[in-house]
Protein backbone atom coordinates (compact mmCIF):
# COMPACT_ATOMS: atom_id res chain seq x y z
CA UNK A 1 0.00 0.00 0.00
CA UNK A 2 3.14 2.28 0.39
CA UNK A 3 3.63 2.87 -3.27
CA UNK A 4 -0.18 3.19 -3.57
CA UNK A 5 -0.50 6.13 -0.67
CA UNK A 6 2.94 7.85 -2.50
CA UNK A 7 0.99 7.83 -6.52
CA UNK A 8 -2.33 9.44 -4.84
CA UNK A 9 -0.26 12.39 -3.23
CA UNK A 10 1.75 13.08 -6.49
CA UNK A 11 -1.69 12.83 -8.12
CA UNK A 12 -2.98 14.78 -5.78
CA UNK A 13 -0.25 17.51 -6.22
CA UNK A 14 -1.49 17.29 -9.93
CA UNK A 15 -4.73 18.00 -9.42
CA UNK A 16 -4.66 20.98 -7.33
CA UNK A 17 -2.30 22.69 -10.12
CA UNK A 18 -5.21 21.74 -12.37
CA UNK A 19 -7.52 23.41 -9.57
CA UNK A 20 -5.77 26.08 -8.79
CA UNK A 21 -6.46 27.57 -12.65
CA UNK A 22 -10.71 26.71 -11.88
CA UNK A 23 -13.04 28.58 -10.38
CA UNK A 24 -15.87 26.61 -8.16
CA UNK A 25 -18.22 26.25 -11.19
CA UNK A 26 -15.50 24.41 -12.97
CA UNK A 27 -15.30 21.61 -10.57
CA UNK A 28 -16.86 18.86 -13.13
CA UNK A 29 -13.41 18.13 -13.88
CA UNK A 30 -13.54 17.14 -10.28
CA UNK A 31 -10.07 15.55 -9.18
CA UNK A 32 -11.40 13.93 -6.81
CA UNK A 33 -12.97 11.44 -8.94
CA UNK A 34 -10.96 11.51 -11.32
CA UNK A 35 -8.60 9.82 -8.76
CA UNK A 36 -10.33 6.57 -9.23
CA UNK A 37 -8.65 5.35 -13.08
CA UNK A 38 -5.69 5.63 -11.72
CA UNK A 39 -5.44 4.69 -8.10
CA UNK A 40 -6.95 1.47 -9.60
CA UNK A 41 -4.22 1.01 -12.56
CA UNK A 42 -1.42 1.31 -9.48
CA UNK A 43 -2.70 -0.94 -6.89
CA UNK A 44 -4.33 -3.46 -8.85
CA UNK A 45 -4.12 -5.37 -12.13
CA UNK A 46 -7.71 -4.66 -12.38
CA UNK A 47 -10.45 -5.91 -15.31
CA UNK A 48 -10.46 -3.15 -18.54
CA UNK A 49 -13.47 -3.07 -20.20
CA UNK A 50 -14.37 -1.10 -23.67
CA UNK A 51 -16.70 1.53 -24.64
CA UNK A 52 -19.76 0.61 -26.19
CA UNK A 53 -21.40 4.05 -27.94
CA UNK A 54 -25.39 3.76 -28.32
CA UNK A 55 -26.19 3.97 -31.53
CA UNK A 56 -29.51 4.51 -31.49
CA UNK A 57 -29.14 7.33 -29.31
CA UNK A 58 -28.91 9.77 -32.19
CA UNK A 59 -32.37 9.08 -33.26
CA UNK A 60 -33.72 9.98 -29.90
CA UNK A 61 -31.83 13.38 -29.73
CA UNK A 62 -30.16 11.75 -26.51
CA UNK A 63 -26.41 13.11 -26.97
CA UNK A 64 -23.68 14.19 -25.03
CA UNK A 65 -23.12 18.28 -24.48
CA UNK A 66 -21.65 18.68 -28.07
CA UNK A 67 -23.92 16.82 -29.71
CA UNK A 68 -21.97 13.28 -29.90
CA UNK A 69 -23.55 9.95 -29.08
CA UNK A 70 -23.22 8.78 -24.85
CA UNK A 71 -21.87 5.29 -23.96
CA UNK A 72 -21.12 2.64 -21.24
CA UNK A 73 -18.86 -0.13 -20.36
CA UNK A 74 -20.46 -3.61 -19.87
CA UNK A 75 -18.94 -6.57 -18.45
CA UNK A 76 -21.00 -9.61 -18.90
CA UNK A 77 -22.42 -11.38 -15.78
CA UNK A 78 -22.09 -15.16 -16.01
CA UNK A 79 -23.34 -18.14 -13.87
CA UNK A 80 -25.21 -17.24 -10.98
CA UNK A 81 -24.96 -13.46 -12.02
CA UNK A 82 -25.84 -14.14 -15.39
CA UNK A 83 -29.48 -12.94 -15.16
CA UNK A 84 -28.19 -9.50 -12.45
CA UNK A 85 -27.62 -6.42 -13.74
CA UNK A 86 -25.66 -3.40 -12.10
CA UNK A 87 -25.45 -0.39 -13.30
CA UNK A 88 -23.49 2.40 -12.40
CA UNK A 89 -24.15 5.77 -12.79
CA UNK A 90 -20.49 7.93 -13.48
CA UNK A 91 -20.12 11.10 -11.54
CA UNK A 92 -18.34 14.43 -12.10
CA UNK A 93 -19.89 17.32 -10.81
CA UNK A 94 -22.14 19.65 -13.25
CA UNK A 95 -22.19 22.87 -15.15
CA UNK A 96 -24.45 25.77 -14.52
CA UNK A 97 -23.99 27.97 -16.84
CA UNK A 98 -23.10 28.59 -20.75
CA UNK A 99 -19.26 29.23 -20.36
CA UNK A 100 -18.95 26.40 -17.88
CA UNK A 101 -21.17 24.09 -20.61
CA UNK A 102 -18.90 24.98 -23.41
CA UNK A 103 -15.84 24.20 -21.19
CA UNK A 104 -17.41 21.24 -20.03
CA UNK A 105 -17.84 19.75 -23.27
CA UNK A 106 -14.53 19.64 -24.53
CA UNK A 107 -13.85 16.95 -21.90
CA UNK A 108 -15.03 13.38 -20.97
CA UNK A 109 -17.88 14.78 -19.24
CA UNK A 110 -19.20 16.15 -21.92
CA UNK A 111 -18.08 14.94 -25.45
CA UNK A 112 -17.96 10.98 -25.98
CA UNK A 113 -15.10 12.09 -28.43
CA UNK A 114 -12.42 12.47 -25.06
CA UNK A 115 -13.61 9.10 -23.45
CA UNK A 116 -11.14 6.65 -22.30
CA UNK A 117 -11.97 3.88 -24.53
CA UNK A 118 -11.32 1.38 -21.77
CA UNK A 119 -11.61 2.15 -18.25
CA UNK A 120 -10.90 -0.25 -15.13
CA UNK A 121 -13.93 -1.97 -13.17
CA UNK A 122 -12.69 -2.14 -9.35
CA UNK A 123 -14.49 -2.06 -6.20
CA UNK A 124 -17.96 -2.62 -6.91
CA UNK A 125 -17.16 -3.00 -10.44
CA UNK A 126 -14.66 -5.47 -10.17
CA UNK A 127 -14.97 -9.05 -11.22
CA UNK A 128 -12.89 -11.01 -8.56
CA UNK A 129 -14.82 -12.70 -5.45
CA UNK A 130 -12.16 -11.50 -3.17
CA UNK A 131 -12.71 -7.81 -4.25
CA UNK A 132 -16.53 -7.59 -4.68
CA UNK A 133 -18.13 -10.85 -2.76
CA UNK A 134 -21.58 -9.90 -4.21
CA UNK A 135 -21.89 -8.64 -7.31
CA UNK A 136 -18.44 -9.94 -9.23
CA UNK A 137 -20.37 -11.95 -11.48
CA UNK A 138 -23.05 -9.67 -12.38
CA UNK A 139 -23.54 -8.10 -15.74
CA UNK A 140 -22.07 -4.54 -13.93
CA UNK A 141 -21.94 -1.76 -16.59
CA UNK A 142 -20.83 1.80 -16.24
CA UNK A 143 -22.79 4.76 -17.45
CA UNK A 144 -20.74 7.76 -18.91
CA UNK A 145 -22.13 11.03 -17.66
CA UNK A 146 -21.89 13.54 -20.46
CA UNK A 147 -24.58 15.95 -19.90
CA UNK A 148 -23.61 17.78 -16.91
CA UNK A 149 -26.67 17.71 -14.74
CA UNK A 150 -26.74 13.92 -13.02
CA UNK A 151 -28.74 12.98 -16.28
CA UNK A 152 -31.70 14.72 -16.06
CA UNK A 153 -31.78 17.98 -18.08
CA UNK A 154 -33.54 18.41 -21.43
CA UNK A 155 -32.97 21.28 -23.65
CA UNK A 156 -30.74 23.31 -25.50
CA UNK A 157 -29.00 26.51 -26.70
CA UNK A 158 -28.13 26.58 -30.15
CA UNK A 159 -26.02 29.92 -29.95
CA UNK A 160 -23.35 28.15 -27.71
CA UNK A 161 -24.10 24.56 -29.57
CA UNK A 162 -25.04 23.05 -26.48
CA UNK A 163 -27.13 20.01 -26.03
CA UNK A 164 -28.65 19.33 -22.23
CA UNK A 165 -30.27 15.98 -22.90
CA UNK A 166 -28.95 13.69 -19.94
CA UNK A 167 -32.78 12.32 -19.19
CA UNK A 168 -32.69 11.17 -22.49
CA UNK A 169 -29.65 10.23 -21.83
CA UNK A 170 -30.94 8.02 -19.33
CA UNK A 171 -33.84 6.81 -21.06
CA UNK A 172 -31.43 5.51 -24.50
CA UNK A 173 -29.05 3.43 -22.23
CA UNK A 174 -31.40 1.98 -20.32
CA UNK A 175 -33.80 0.73 -23.32
CA UNK A 176 -30.08 -0.45 -24.97
CA UNK A 177 -29.82 -2.68 -22.16
CA UNK A 178 -32.78 -3.67 -21.79
CA UNK A 179 -33.12 -5.45 -25.13
CA UNK A 180 -29.34 -6.67 -24.20
CA UNK A 181 -30.87 -8.64 -21.65
CA UNK A 182 -31.71 -6.74 -18.70
CA UNK A 183 -35.34 -7.12 -19.86
CA UNK A 184 -34.71 -10.91 -17.89
CA UNK A 185 -32.99 -9.80 -14.45
CA UNK A 186 -34.24 -11.35 -11.04
CA UNK A 187 -32.40 -8.92 -9.90
CA UNK A 188 -30.88 -5.21 -10.30
CA UNK A 189 -29.08 -2.45 -8.42
CA UNK A 190 -28.82 1.49 -10.06
CA UNK A 191 -25.89 2.82 -8.12
CA UNK A 192 -23.88 5.61 -8.61
CA UNK A 193 -20.89 7.89 -6.94
CA UNK A 194 -21.25 11.63 -6.56
CA UNK A 195 -23.39 13.56 -9.18
CA UNK A 196 -23.81 10.11 -10.46
CA UNK A 197 -25.16 9.21 -6.40
CA UNK A 198 -27.44 12.20 -7.09
CA UNK A 199 -28.75 10.85 -10.43
CA UNK A 200 -29.27 7.07 -8.81
CA UNK A 201 -31.57 8.95 -6.30
CA UNK A 202 -33.32 10.75 -9.08
CA UNK A 203 -33.94 8.07 -11.03
CA UNK A 204 -34.72 5.38 -8.55
CA UNK A 205 -38.05 5.13 -8.93
CA UNK A 206 -38.15 5.23 -12.41
CA UNK A 207 -35.66 2.41 -12.37
CA UNK A 208 -37.69 0.15 -10.20
CA UNK A 209 -40.88 0.57 -12.59
CA UNK A 210 -38.93 -0.55 -15.84
CA UNK A 211 -38.90 -4.31 -14.29
CA UNK A 212 -41.98 -6.03 -12.89
CA UNK A 213 -43.29 -6.18 -10.01
CA UNK A 214 -41.26 -9.40 -8.89
CA UNK A 215 -37.58 -8.69 -9.48
CA UNK A 216 -35.76 -7.36 -7.07
CA UNK A 217 -34.49 -3.81 -7.31
CA UNK A 218 -32.62 -1.30 -4.91
CA UNK A 219 -30.79 1.62 -5.38
CA UNK A 220 -27.39 2.88 -4.02
CA UNK A 221 -26.28 5.96 -3.57
CA UNK A 222 -22.49 6.76 -2.76
CA UNK A 223 -21.04 10.43 -2.22
CA UNK A 224 -24.59 11.55 -3.69
CA UNK A 225 -26.17 13.54 -0.48
CA UNK A 226 -25.15 16.82 -1.01
CA UNK A 227 -26.66 19.43 1.58
CA UNK A 228 -28.61 22.46 1.19
CA UNK A 229 -26.17 23.91 4.03
CA UNK A 230 -25.12 27.55 4.32
CA UNK A 231 -21.41 27.75 3.67
CA UNK A 232 -18.77 29.61 6.02
CA UNK A 233 -19.07 33.20 4.86
CA UNK A 234 -23.19 32.54 5.47
CA UNK A 235 -23.84 31.94 1.27
CA UNK A 236 -25.52 28.84 -0.16
CA UNK A 237 -22.40 28.26 -2.53
CA UNK A 238 -24.45 24.70 -3.90
CA UNK A 239 -27.65 25.81 -3.93
CA UNK A 240 -26.69 29.03 -6.10
CA UNK A 241 -24.64 26.62 -8.48
CA UNK A 242 -27.67 24.35 -8.21
CA UNK A 243 -30.22 27.30 -9.76
CA UNK A 244 -27.88 27.41 -12.42
CA UNK A 245 -28.00 24.09 -13.28
CA UNK A 246 -31.46 23.34 -13.19
CA UNK A 247 -32.50 26.88 -14.86
CA UNK A 248 -30.09 26.35 -17.74
CA UNK A 249 -30.40 22.46 -18.15
CA UNK A 250 -34.16 22.36 -18.21
CA UNK A 251 -34.37 19.97 -14.90
CA UNK A 252 -37.19 20.79 -13.44
CA UNK A 253 -39.69 18.97 -16.20
CA UNK A 254 -37.90 15.60 -14.99
CA UNK A 255 -37.90 15.90 -11.02
CA UNK A 256 -39.94 13.88 -8.69
CA UNK A 257 -43.73 15.85 -8.93
CA UNK A 258 -44.25 14.43 -5.20
CA UNK A 259 -41.49 17.23 -4.54
CA UNK A 260 -42.07 20.12 -7.27
CA UNK A 261 -46.13 20.14 -6.01
CA UNK A 262 -44.77 21.69 -2.70
CA UNK A 263 -41.59 22.80 -3.64
CA UNK A 264 -39.17 25.29 -5.98
CA UNK A 265 -36.94 22.97 -8.68
CA UNK A 266 -34.25 23.98 -7.06
CA UNK A 267 -35.16 22.35 -4.11
CA UNK A 268 -35.78 19.37 -5.64
CA UNK A 269 -32.47 18.78 -6.99
CA UNK A 270 -31.35 18.42 -3.21
CA UNK A 271 -31.58 15.05 -1.85
CA UNK A 272 -32.43 15.62 1.37
CA UNK A 273 -35.93 17.08 -0.26
CA UNK A 274 -36.23 13.39 -1.97
CA UNK A 275 -35.07 10.48 -0.53
CA UNK A 276 -37.69 10.15 2.04
CA UNK A 277 -40.23 10.07 -0.96
CA UNK A 278 -38.80 7.42 -2.69
CA UNK A 279 -40.83 4.16 -3.01
CA UNK A 280 -37.70 1.80 -3.90
CA UNK A 281 -35.06 0.53 -1.54
CA UNK A 282 -32.48 2.90 -1.17
CA UNK A 283 -29.32 2.96 0.51
CA UNK A 284 -27.02 6.10 1.43
CA UNK A 285 -23.68 5.52 1.30
CA UNK A 286 -21.65 9.05 2.16
CA UNK A 287 -18.83 10.29 4.59
CA UNK A 288 -19.83 12.33 7.60
CA UNK A 289 -17.37 15.04 6.39
CA UNK A 290 -17.52 14.67 2.51
CA UNK A 291 -14.71 15.96 0.86
CA UNK A 292 -15.92 17.36 -2.42
CA UNK A 293 -18.31 19.43 -0.45
CA UNK A 294 -15.89 20.79 1.83
CA UNK A 295 -13.82 21.87 -0.93
CA UNK A 296 -16.50 23.50 -2.99
CA UNK A 297 -19.76 23.61 -0.79
CA UNK A 298 -19.19 24.43 2.81
CA UNK A 299 -15.86 26.46 2.34
CA UNK A 300 -14.73 26.86 -1.11
CA UNK A 301 -12.21 29.43 -2.07
CA UNK A 302 -15.01 31.98 -2.75
CA UNK A 303 -16.15 32.06 0.77
CA UNK A 304 -13.12 32.34 1.78
CA UNK A 305 -11.12 35.10 0.29
CA UNK A 306 -8.43 35.48 3.31
CA UNK A 307 -7.92 31.68 3.03
CA UNK A 308 -8.42 30.94 6.18
CA UNK A 309 -9.77 27.92 5.81
CA UNK A 310 -7.01 26.62 2.56
CA UNK A 311 -5.04 24.35 5.08
CA UNK A 312 -8.14 22.72 6.48
CA UNK A 313 -9.52 22.30 3.19
CA UNK A 314 -6.61 20.21 2.10
CA UNK A 315 -6.43 18.62 4.92
CA UNK A 316 -8.18 17.89 8.18
CA UNK A 317 -5.55 17.48 10.43
CA UNK A 318 -4.90 20.58 9.85
CA UNK A 319 -8.22 22.37 10.67
CA UNK A 320 -8.79 24.61 13.89
CA UNK A 321 -10.89 23.44 16.79
CA UNK A 322 -13.38 25.80 15.38
CA UNK A 323 -13.11 24.60 12.30
CA UNK A 324 -13.53 21.29 13.36
CA UNK A 325 -16.72 22.71 15.28
CA UNK A 326 -17.96 23.83 11.79
CA UNK A 327 -17.68 20.58 10.23
CA UNK A 328 -19.47 18.46 13.47
CA UNK A 329 -22.35 21.04 12.51
CA UNK A 330 -22.16 19.79 8.84
CA UNK A 331 -22.16 16.45 10.00
CA UNK A 332 -25.23 16.80 12.48
CA UNK A 333 -26.98 18.43 9.09
CA UNK A 334 -26.58 15.14 7.40
CA UNK A 335 -27.81 13.20 10.03
CA UNK A 336 -31.15 15.28 10.57
CA UNK A 337 -31.30 15.02 6.72
CA UNK A 338 -31.72 11.19 6.77
CA UNK A 339 -34.09 11.04 10.04
CA UNK A 340 -36.99 10.04 8.57
CA UNK A 341 -35.76 8.58 5.55
CA UNK A 342 -34.26 5.68 8.53
CA UNK A 343 -36.96 4.93 10.10
CA UNK A 344 -38.18 2.79 6.97
CA UNK A 345 -37.07 -0.59 7.39
CA UNK A 346 -36.46 -0.73 3.37
CA UNK A 347 -33.71 1.92 3.83
CA UNK A 348 -29.67 1.19 4.39
CA UNK A 349 -27.51 3.15 5.57
CA UNK A 350 -23.45 3.77 6.27
CA UNK A 351 -22.72 7.37 6.96
CA UNK A 352 -18.78 7.00 8.24
CA UNK A 353 -17.16 9.41 9.99
CA UNK A 354 -14.32 9.98 7.53
CA UNK A 355 -12.99 12.93 4.58
CA UNK A 356 -13.90 11.28 1.74
CA UNK A 357 -15.40 10.95 -1.06
CA UNK A 358 -16.73 7.83 -3.33
CA UNK A 359 -16.02 4.79 -1.69
CA UNK A 360 -17.79 2.13 -3.35
CA UNK A 361 -15.51 2.50 -6.89
CA UNK A 362 -12.11 1.95 -5.09
CA UNK A 363 -11.27 -1.28 -4.38
CA UNK A 364 -9.42 -0.13 -1.01
CA UNK A 365 -12.11 1.33 -0.01
CA UNK A 366 -14.67 -1.14 -1.31
CA UNK A 367 -13.39 -4.03 0.22
CA UNK A 368 -10.04 -5.20 1.02
CA UNK A 369 -7.60 -6.10 3.87
CA UNK A 370 -8.18 -2.71 5.61
CA UNK A 371 -11.17 -1.12 4.15
CA UNK A 372 -12.82 1.34 6.36
CA UNK A 373 -15.60 -0.55 8.78
CA UNK A 374 -18.46 0.54 11.19
CA UNK A 375 -18.77 -2.08 13.70
CA UNK A 376 -16.23 -4.62 12.03
CA UNK A 377 -18.25 -4.66 8.94
CA UNK A 378 -16.62 -3.32 5.63
CA UNK A 379 -18.62 -1.39 3.41
CA UNK A 380 -18.87 -4.03 0.62
CA UNK A 381 -20.75 -6.57 3.47
CA UNK A 382 -22.83 -3.82 4.52
CA UNK A 383 -23.93 -3.19 1.34
CA UNK A 384 -24.53 -6.97 0.52
CA UNK A 385 -26.14 -7.74 3.39
CA UNK A 386 -28.96 -4.86 3.02
CA UNK A 387 -29.26 -5.82 -0.75
CA UNK A 388 -29.99 -9.85 -0.05
CA UNK A 389 -32.09 -8.61 2.89
CA UNK A 390 -29.61 -10.84 4.63
CA UNK A 391 -29.54 -7.81 7.55
CA UNK A 392 -30.71 -4.73 7.91
CA UNK A 393 -28.26 -2.05 8.03
CA UNK A 394 -28.03 1.49 9.60
CA UNK A 395 -24.99 1.86 10.46
CA UNK A 396 -23.94 5.54 11.69
CA UNK A 397 -20.28 6.09 13.07
CA UNK A 398 -19.29 8.01 16.24
CA UNK A 399 -18.43 11.60 15.45
CA UNK A 400 -14.79 12.20 14.49
CA UNK A 401 -11.88 11.86 15.36
CA UNK A 402 -13.15 8.14 16.70
CA UNK A 403 -12.83 6.40 13.45
CA UNK A 404 -9.24 4.42 12.93
CA UNK A 405 -10.46 2.68 9.81
CA UNK A 406 -10.67 5.49 7.32
CA UNK A 407 -9.03 6.20 4.36
CA UNK A 408 -8.74 10.22 4.44
CA UNK A 409 -8.71 12.17 1.74
CA UNK A 410 -5.16 14.62 1.99
CA UNK A 411 -4.53 16.89 -0.26
CA UNK A 412 -0.61 18.51 -0.89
Amino acid sequence: MKGFGVWVVLAFAFAQLVTAFLDFNETELSFLESLEYGASKINYNPLMVGLTLIHTAGAKGAVCLDGTLPGYHWHRGYGSGSNSWLIQLEGGGWCNNIRTCVYRKKSRRGSSMYMEKQIPFTGILSEKAEENPDFFNWNRVKLRYCDGASFTGDSENKAAQLQFRGQRIWLAAMEDLMSKGMRYANQALLSGCSAGGLAAILHCDEFRNMFPRNTRVKCLSDAGLFLDTVDISGGRTLRSMYSGVVGLQGVQHNLPRICTNHLDPTSCFFPQNLISHIQTPLFILNAAYDSWQIQSSIAPPSADPHGYWHDCRLNHAKCSPSQIRFLQGFRVQMLNAIKGFAMSRQNGLFINSCFAHCQSERQDTWFADDSPEIRNKPIAVAVGDWYFDRAGVKSIDCPYPCDKTCHNLVFR
